[in-house]
Parts: C-alpha cells; structure tokens; sequence
C-alpha cells in the first residue's frame, strides 16, 4: 500500500534530485538560486549530498526547487 500517493518527492532520491538538478542547471546556476556553499565551493554530487542529508533547511530548498522545475528535469 502506497501511504504517500500525493507527495511529489515519494520514491525520488536525494541523489536523483541533485544530480537532475545539477545536469539541467549545472553547479553554477545551483548556486546562484540556492546560495549554499556545497553548490558554490568545489562542488560535488558526493560533497553536495553529504551537506544536504545533514542541514535540514538546505535540503528542503533543493527538494522545492527540485518540485518546482520537475517538469523540465531529466
């Protein structure tokens, strides 16, 4: 039984959702509209995900503009 059927994130993984982001936008562009330091200083899909799953609010603003721009998304 599917218990979240209407959450857009349900079955997507961090690394699916920085690496889509990361390939339509590049870490560039990622670091301009999400000014974290793991997009903009040496960045990485690995260094990336490693910040993320620890810092809550930097996460939540990958996942929303990972929501936001799904449509485009790999």
């Amino acid at each position: 039984m599917d218990n979240q059927p209407y959450n857009p994130l349900h079955g997507v993984t961090l690394q699916k959702i920085v690496t889509d982001l990361e390939q339509h936008f590049g870490f560039a562009e990622l670091g301009k509209l999400i000014k974290i330091k793991c997009f903009t200083t040496d960045p990485s899909i690995k260094s990336s995900l490693k910040f993320l799953r620890k810092t809550p609010w930097a996460r939540e603003k990958v996942e929303q503009l990972y929501i936001k721009n799904k449509h485009q998304l790999g």
